[in-house]
């Protein structure tokens, strides 16, 4: 550790003292290949800082939920849903989730996707879609083609 206040990168996008955890507990949800390391959970901040991995073609939970997200894409590319838009994304783009949003996070086939992600200490627990909330998703071919449960 090089200090109280400071942590250093590691190889492979770890971090001094922070624990590469799984993403979710399994079956509790969807996801493939997604790792979640928190960097930052201090008291005085109201938020935490995360930073997850996905695996080259694996994808984050189709969900959503009442806090919003600030995230920054670092290393790789991918793709993400948010709302009913579907953006290409890479390093160092920033995405903004909207409260209630539906969002779900993919990486290419051919490599890791890793981005940071601020959301509030307190917050709600994340939703799935229901059947009807799925069905109406699939209306848009384009997001039927995209989204993985």
């Amino acid at each position: 550790m090089s200090g109280p206040n400071l942590r250093r990168m590691l190889a492979g996008f770890e971090w001094e003292q922070v624990e590469r955890l799984a993403y979710k507990p399994e079956g509790s949800a969807p996801f493939r290949d997604i790792t979640r390391q928190t960097l930052f959970r201090r008291e005085g901040l109201d938020c935490e800082l995360r930073y997850f991995e996905i695996a080259p073609g694996g994808h984050s939970t189709l969900e959503r939920h009442e806090h919003e997200h600030a995230v920054m894409i670092l290393r790789g590319a991918g793709a993400c849903l948010v709302g009913r838009a579907i953006h290409p994304i890479g390093a160092h783009d920033l995405v903004a989730i909207p409260a209630l949003s539906w969002h779900q996070f993919r990486a290419a086939p051919e490599e890791p996707l890793g981005f940071l992600c601020m959301v509030n200490v307190v917050r709600d627990r994340p939703r799935l879609p229901d059947e009807d909330e799925l069905a109406a998703l699939r209306q848009d071919p384009e997001i039927a083609a995209f989204i993985r449960v």
